[in-house]
Protein backbone atom coordinates (compact mmCIF):
# COMPACT_ATOMS: atom_id res chain seq x y z
CA UNK A 1 0.00 0.00 0.00
CA UNK A 2 2.80 2.36 0.86
CA UNK A 3 4.50 1.77 -2.48
CA UNK A 4 1.34 2.45 -4.48
CA UNK A 5 0.50 5.61 -2.60
CA UNK A 6 4.04 6.88 -2.95
CA UNK A 7 3.94 6.36 -6.69
CA UNK A 8 0.76 8.36 -7.18
CA UNK A 9 2.35 11.82 -6.79
CA UNK A 10 4.94 10.88 -9.42
CA UNK A 11 2.21 9.85 -11.86
CA UNK A 12 0.29 13.05 -11.17
CA UNK A 13 3.45 15.12 -11.66
CA UNK A 14 4.08 13.48 -15.00
CA UNK A 15 0.49 14.04 -16.02
CA UNK A 16 0.82 17.69 -15.21
CA UNK A 17 3.97 17.87 -17.31
CA UNK A 18 2.06 16.49 -20.27
CA UNK A 19 -0.69 19.10 -20.07
CA UNK A 20 -1.34 21.19 -23.18
CA UNK A 21 0.56 24.49 -23.12
CA UNK A 22 -1.49 27.63 -22.93
CA UNK A 23 -1.87 29.66 -26.11
CA UNK A 24 -0.39 33.11 -25.72
CA UNK A 25 -2.31 36.04 -27.20
CA UNK A 26 0.93 37.37 -28.67
CA UNK A 27 1.45 34.09 -30.53
CA UNK A 28 -2.04 34.33 -32.01
CA UNK A 29 -1.43 37.89 -33.18
CA UNK A 30 1.89 36.83 -34.70
CA UNK A 31 0.30 33.90 -36.52
CA UNK A 32 -2.50 36.09 -37.90
CA UNK A 33 0.04 38.68 -39.06
CA UNK A 34 2.09 36.00 -40.83
CA UNK A 35 -1.04 34.75 -42.60
CA UNK A 36 -1.80 38.30 -43.75
CA UNK A 37 1.73 38.76 -45.08
CA UNK A 38 1.57 35.38 -46.83
CA UNK A 39 -1.74 36.29 -48.46
CA UNK A 40 -0.32 39.66 -49.49
CA UNK A 41 2.50 37.86 -51.33
CA UNK A 42 0.63 34.84 -52.71
CA UNK A 43 -2.69 36.33 -53.89
CA UNK A 44 -1.13 38.55 -56.61
CA UNK A 45 0.84 35.56 -57.88
CA UNK A 46 -2.32 33.45 -58.05
CA UNK A 47 -4.19 36.22 -59.84
CA UNK A 48 -1.31 36.60 -62.30
CA UNK A 49 -1.38 32.87 -63.04
CA UNK A 50 -5.17 32.88 -63.37
CA UNK A 51 -5.16 35.80 -65.81
CA UNK A 52 -2.42 34.21 -67.91
CA UNK A 53 -4.68 31.19 -68.49
CA UNK A 54 -7.57 33.30 -69.79
CA UNK A 55 -8.41 34.64 -73.20
CA UNK A 56 -8.35 38.33 -74.03
CA UNK A 57 -12.10 38.80 -73.47
CA UNK A 58 -12.24 36.59 -70.38
CA UNK A 59 -9.51 38.69 -68.76
CA UNK A 60 -11.72 41.79 -69.05
CA UNK A 61 -14.87 40.06 -67.83
CA UNK A 62 -16.83 41.68 -65.00
CA UNK A 63 -17.05 40.44 -62.35
CA UNK A 64 -13.64 38.77 -62.71
CA UNK A 65 -13.28 35.02 -62.25
CA UNK A 66 -10.52 33.49 -60.17
CA UNK A 67 -10.81 30.12 -61.90
CA UNK A 68 -11.00 30.43 -65.71
CA UNK A 69 -13.98 28.66 -67.24
CA UNK A 70 -11.97 27.81 -70.38
CA UNK A 71 -8.28 27.81 -69.42
CA UNK A 72 -5.80 27.97 -72.26
CA UNK A 73 -2.02 27.87 -72.64
CA UNK A 74 -2.05 29.90 -75.81
CA UNK A 75 -0.12 32.82 -74.30
CA UNK A 76 2.66 30.55 -73.04
CA UNK A 77 2.88 28.79 -76.38
CA UNK A 78 3.13 32.12 -78.16
CA UNK A 79 5.86 33.43 -75.85
CA UNK A 80 7.99 30.28 -75.81
CA UNK A 81 7.65 29.41 -79.48
CA UNK A 82 10.89 30.03 -81.45
CA UNK A 83 8.80 30.85 -84.49
CA UNK A 84 6.34 33.67 -85.03
CA UNK A 85 6.59 37.34 -84.21
CA UNK A 86 6.44 37.39 -80.40
CA UNK A 87 8.29 34.22 -79.38
CA UNK A 88 11.78 34.99 -80.77
CA UNK A 89 11.69 38.52 -79.36
CA UNK A 90 10.60 37.36 -75.88
CA UNK A 91 13.21 34.59 -75.81
CA UNK A 92 15.84 37.15 -76.77
CA UNK A 93 14.80 39.36 -73.85
CA UNK A 94 14.96 36.31 -71.58
CA UNK A 95 18.47 35.44 -72.77
CA UNK A 96 19.62 39.04 -72.24
CA UNK A 97 18.36 39.04 -68.66
CA UNK A 98 20.02 35.70 -67.93
CA UNK A 99 23.31 36.88 -69.40
CA UNK A 100 23.39 40.23 -67.60
CA UNK A 101 22.19 38.89 -64.23
CA UNK A 102 24.52 35.89 -64.22
CA UNK A 103 27.57 37.91 -65.24
CA UNK A 104 26.77 40.56 -62.65
CA UNK A 105 26.39 37.92 -59.94
CA UNK A 106 29.63 36.09 -60.76
CA UNK A 107 31.76 39.23 -61.05
CA UNK A 108 30.13 40.78 -57.99
CA UNK A 109 30.90 37.75 -55.83
CA UNK A 110 34.48 37.58 -57.14
CA UNK A 111 35.02 41.20 -56.06
CA UNK A 112 32.99 41.11 -52.83
CA UNK A 113 34.66 38.01 -51.35
CA UNK A 114 38.25 39.35 -51.15
CA UNK A 115 37.05 42.85 -50.27
CA UNK A 116 34.93 41.59 -47.36
CA UNK A 117 37.77 39.32 -46.19
CA UNK A 118 40.17 42.25 -46.20
CA UNK A 119 37.80 44.40 -44.15
CA UNK A 120 37.31 41.54 -41.69
CA UNK A 121 40.87 40.30 -41.19
CA UNK A 122 43.33 43.07 -42.05
CA UNK A 123 44.05 46.13 -39.95
CA UNK A 124 44.96 49.21 -41.99
CA UNK A 125 44.54 52.97 -41.52
CA UNK A 126 41.09 54.25 -42.35
CA UNK A 127 39.53 50.79 -42.51
CA UNK A 128 36.34 51.71 -40.67
CA UNK A 129 35.99 54.99 -42.54
CA UNK A 130 36.43 53.25 -45.89
CA UNK A 131 33.99 50.50 -44.95
CA UNK A 132 31.23 52.92 -44.02
CA UNK A 133 32.05 55.07 -47.05
CA UNK A 134 31.24 52.06 -49.21
CA UNK A 135 27.81 51.86 -47.60
CA UNK A 136 27.04 55.56 -48.07
CA UNK A 137 25.89 54.90 -51.62
CA UNK A 138 22.86 53.01 -50.30
CA UNK A 139 21.66 56.18 -48.61
CA UNK A 140 20.71 57.76 -51.94
CA UNK A 141 17.98 56.73 -54.38
CA UNK A 142 18.95 55.03 -57.62
CA UNK A 143 17.66 57.86 -59.82
CA UNK A 144 20.18 60.32 -58.38
CA UNK A 145 23.03 58.52 -60.16
CA UNK A 146 21.19 58.02 -63.46
CA UNK A 147 22.53 61.05 -65.38
CA UNK A 148 26.12 60.91 -64.03
CA UNK A 149 26.37 57.22 -64.84
CA UNK A 150 24.95 57.76 -68.30
CA UNK A 151 27.54 60.46 -69.00
CA UNK A 152 30.27 58.14 -67.69
CA UNK A 153 29.09 55.21 -69.82
CA UNK A 154 28.87 57.44 -72.87
CA UNK A 155 32.44 58.67 -72.37
CA UNK A 156 33.56 55.03 -72.06
CA UNK A 157 31.57 54.09 -75.20
CA UNK A 158 29.57 51.53 -73.22
CA UNK A 159 26.07 52.86 -73.88
CA UNK A 160 23.86 50.31 -75.60
CA UNK A 161 26.06 47.41 -74.45
CA UNK A 162 25.69 44.68 -71.85
CA UNK A 163 28.66 46.05 -69.91
CA UNK A 164 26.88 49.29 -69.13
CA UNK A 165 24.32 47.34 -67.12
CA UNK A 166 26.79 44.87 -65.63
CA UNK A 167 29.10 47.59 -64.29
CA UNK A 168 26.15 49.62 -63.01
CA UNK A 169 24.55 46.68 -61.23
CA UNK A 170 27.88 45.79 -59.66
CA UNK A 171 28.26 49.35 -58.44
CA UNK A 172 24.96 49.25 -56.63
CA UNK A 173 25.18 45.64 -55.44
CA UNK A 174 28.74 45.53 -54.10
CA UNK A 175 28.24 47.66 -50.95
CA UNK A 176 25.59 45.40 -49.46
CA UNK A 177 27.38 42.27 -50.70
CA UNK A 178 30.59 43.32 -48.95
CA UNK A 179 28.68 44.16 -45.79
CA UNK A 180 26.90 40.79 -45.74
CA UNK A 181 30.05 38.77 -46.34
CA UNK A 182 32.06 40.72 -43.78
CA UNK A 183 29.59 39.70 -41.07
CA UNK A 184 30.20 36.05 -41.96
CA UNK A 185 33.97 36.38 -41.92
CA UNK A 186 33.76 38.14 -38.54
CA UNK A 187 31.91 35.11 -37.14
CA UNK A 188 34.58 32.63 -38.30
CA UNK A 189 37.23 32.20 -35.56
CA UNK A 190 40.67 33.38 -36.59
CA UNK A 191 42.18 30.43 -34.69
CA UNK A 192 41.23 28.14 -37.57
CA UNK A 193 43.41 30.13 -39.95
CA UNK A 194 46.22 30.31 -37.43
CA UNK A 195 46.19 26.55 -37.01
CA UNK A 196 46.40 26.12 -40.78
CA UNK A 197 49.27 28.62 -40.97
CA UNK A 198 51.12 26.70 -38.24
CA UNK A 199 50.70 23.50 -40.28
CA UNK A 200 52.48 25.18 -43.18
CA UNK A 201 49.61 26.55 -45.26
CA UNK A 202 49.89 29.97 -46.82
CA UNK A 203 47.30 32.64 -46.14
CA UNK A 204 45.66 32.08 -49.51
CA UNK A 205 45.56 28.31 -49.02
CA UNK A 206 44.08 28.71 -45.54
CA UNK A 207 41.50 31.09 -46.95
CA UNK A 208 40.64 28.76 -49.84
CA UNK A 209 40.48 25.51 -47.86
CA UNK A 210 39.00 26.76 -44.57
CA UNK A 211 37.33 30.15 -44.87
CA UNK A 212 35.64 29.62 -48.23
CA UNK A 213 33.79 26.40 -47.25
CA UNK A 214 32.69 27.89 -43.93
CA UNK A 215 31.45 31.08 -45.60
CA UNK A 216 29.63 29.31 -48.45
CA UNK A 217 26.15 30.11 -46.99
CA UNK A 218 27.03 33.80 -46.96
CA UNK A 219 28.32 33.63 -50.53
CA UNK A 220 25.10 31.91 -51.62
CA UNK A 221 22.95 34.54 -49.92
CA UNK A 222 25.01 37.31 -51.52
CA UNK A 223 24.73 35.68 -54.95
CA UNK A 224 20.94 35.37 -54.61
CA UNK A 225 20.64 39.02 -53.63
CA UNK A 226 22.84 40.18 -56.53
CA UNK A 227 21.00 38.04 -59.08
CA UNK A 228 17.52 39.20 -58.04
CA UNK A 229 18.57 42.86 -57.95
CA UNK A 230 19.99 42.63 -61.48
CA UNK A 231 17.09 40.52 -62.75
CA UNK A 232 14.38 42.98 -61.69
CA UNK A 233 16.15 46.28 -62.48
CA UNK A 234 14.25 48.52 -64.89
CA UNK A 235 15.40 52.17 -64.82
CA UNK A 236 19.00 51.72 -65.95
CA UNK A 237 18.09 49.05 -68.48
CA UNK A 238 15.59 51.46 -70.02
CA UNK A 239 18.12 54.31 -70.10
CA UNK A 240 21.33 52.61 -71.22
CA UNK A 241 19.92 50.25 -73.87
CA UNK A 242 18.52 51.52 -77.14
CA UNK A 243 18.80 48.48 -79.36
CA UNK A 244 15.79 46.16 -79.48
CA UNK A 245 18.01 43.08 -79.46
CA UNK A 246 19.71 44.08 -76.17
CA UNK A 247 16.64 44.81 -74.02
CA UNK A 248 16.10 42.83 -70.84
CA UNK A 249 12.82 41.33 -69.65
CA UNK A 250 11.66 44.18 -67.34
CA UNK A 251 11.96 46.63 -70.23
CA UNK A 252 10.63 44.16 -72.78
CA UNK A 253 7.39 43.68 -70.85
CA UNK A 254 6.30 47.19 -71.74
CA UNK A 255 5.78 46.04 -75.34
CA UNK A 256 2.58 44.33 -74.17
CA UNK A 257 1.16 47.82 -73.60
CA UNK A 258 -0.09 49.57 -76.71
CA UNK A 259 -1.80 52.87 -77.30
CA UNK A 260 -5.32 51.46 -77.66
CA UNK A 261 -5.30 48.08 -75.90
CA UNK A 262 -3.29 45.90 -73.54
CA UNK A 263 -2.78 42.17 -73.84
CA UNK A 264 -3.31 41.40 -70.17
CA UNK A 265 -3.12 37.58 -70.48
CA UNK A 266 0.12 37.86 -72.46
CA UNK A 267 1.55 40.34 -69.96
CA UNK A 268 0.67 38.08 -67.02
CA UNK A 269 2.13 35.03 -68.77
CA UNK A 270 5.37 36.89 -69.49
CA UNK A 271 5.57 38.11 -65.87
CA UNK A 272 4.97 34.58 -64.61
CA UNK A 273 7.73 33.18 -66.83
CA UNK A 274 9.98 35.99 -65.62
CA UNK A 275 9.53 34.81 -62.01
CA UNK A 276 10.50 31.20 -62.81
CA UNK A 277 14.34 31.59 -62.64
CA UNK A 278 14.14 33.27 -59.24
CA UNK A 279 11.85 30.52 -57.90
CA UNK A 280 14.15 27.81 -59.24
CA UNK A 281 17.16 29.50 -57.65
CA UNK A 282 15.45 29.57 -54.26
CA UNK A 283 14.38 25.93 -54.57
CA UNK A 284 17.90 24.76 -55.46
CA UNK A 285 19.71 26.94 -52.89
CA UNK A 286 17.06 26.90 -50.18
CA UNK A 287 19.14 25.02 -47.58
CA UNK A 288 22.17 27.23 -48.05
CA UNK A 289 20.04 30.39 -47.92
CA UNK A 290 18.32 29.36 -44.66
CA UNK A 291 21.68 28.38 -43.23
CA UNK A 292 23.01 31.81 -44.16
CA UNK A 293 20.16 33.53 -42.34
CA UNK A 294 20.71 31.49 -39.18
CA UNK A 295 24.52 31.56 -39.09
CA UNK A 296 24.70 35.24 -39.96
CA UNK A 297 22.67 36.09 -36.84
CA UNK A 298 24.85 34.09 -34.42
CA UNK A 299 28.06 35.51 -33.07
CA UNK A 300 30.75 32.85 -32.71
Amino acid sequence: MTTVSAARPTVRARTRGWSRPRINALDVVGAVWLVILLAFAVIPMLWMLSTSLKGQFAALQQPPQWIPSNPTLQQYQTLLSPTGTVGPVFLRYFFNSILVSTTTTVLGVLVAVPAAYAFSRFKFPGRDLLFFAVLIRNMFPVVVFLIPLFILMRSLHLVNTYWSLILTYMTFGLPLSIWLLKSFYDNIPEELERAARIDGASRFKAFWLIIMPLSSPGIVATAIYAFIAAWNEYVYALTFLNSESLLTLPVGLQHFFTEFATNWPGLMAAAFIMSVPVVIMFMVLQKQFVRALTEGAVKS
